[in-house]
């Protein structure tokens, strides 16, 4: 599995604020906003898979046996570092040869918080949800951390309503919002990170080269040190 490689900073501020806070108490995965699974058979073509993921607007596909079985998952960023970086035959390679096999994931019954922190130690954004031995759905990192958020926002807006009803505007909530809400940069980028850049000129093949070799999950396009795009 294509990891995302989170700094300390990042993963202390996804786990400690964005999740923990907002995905807290006896809170299971099944209550969580869950996408749907979309599985292949593992005998699959990457490009049919690819084909697969366009039509829907995924980003990832679980891959079955021929009992059904969970076997392996395939994300674009897979697709970017372990095909186009590496220029794979994707029309005629089953996607089984470049997925991750047997990959982690959680019962629908387990604690939210567990299955966040599960993605955020592992450094992964997707996590199949099993019921039954049955693959139900797949949960994204970043759908949890909007519903993180936008849970915290909830509660700030009622603590807000409270205090002003009580003893009108509370600087320890103001504080706290602006803490929580309104980070800098520098709350997430990690100290001599580093920018993959490319050309409009480059290839897909070079662009993607590029970010496996700085560890990147993405590139921006720059015209005469201007940024003029992104390539994720």
């Amino acid at each position: 599995m294509y990891h995302y490689w989170f700094s300390e900073k990042q993963e202390s501020l996804l786990f400690n604020v964005g999740l923990s806070r907002g995905i807290t108490g006896e809170r299971t995965v099944k209550r969580l906003h869950l996408s749907r699974a979309v599985t292949v058979p593992e005998a699959t073509t990457i490009y049919e898979a690819c084909c697969r993921m366009a039509a829907k607007r995924i980003d990832a596909v679980l891959l079955i046996d021929s009992n059904a079985h969970l076997s392996g998952i395939l994300t674009d960023k897979d697709i970017a570092a372990r095909v186009i970086a590496h220029e794979i035959d994707f029309m005629n390679t089953p996607a089984s040869k470049v997925m991750t096999k047997n990959p982690i994931y959680v019962q629908s019954d387990t604690l939210a918080v567990e299955a966040l922190q599960k993605m955020v130690q592992g450094q992964f954004r997707h996590l199949p949800v099993v019921e039954n031995g049955e693959v139900i759905a797949l949960l994204d990192i970043a759908k949890c951390i909007h519903e993180a958020i936008a849970r915290m926002e909830r509660t700030a807006e009622k603590g807000n309503s409270i205090a002003a009803a009580v003893e009108g505007p509370n600087t320890f909530i103001e504080t706290l919002r602006e803490r929580m809400f309104k980070p800098t940069l520098s709350t997430i980028i990690p100290e001599n990170s580093k920018i993959v850049t490319v050309s409009p000129f480059d290839t897909v093949v070079m662009a993607t080269k590029k970010m496996l070799e700085f560890r990147s999950s993405s590139a921006i396009v720059t015209v005469d040190n201007k940024p003029r795009g992104i390539l994720t």
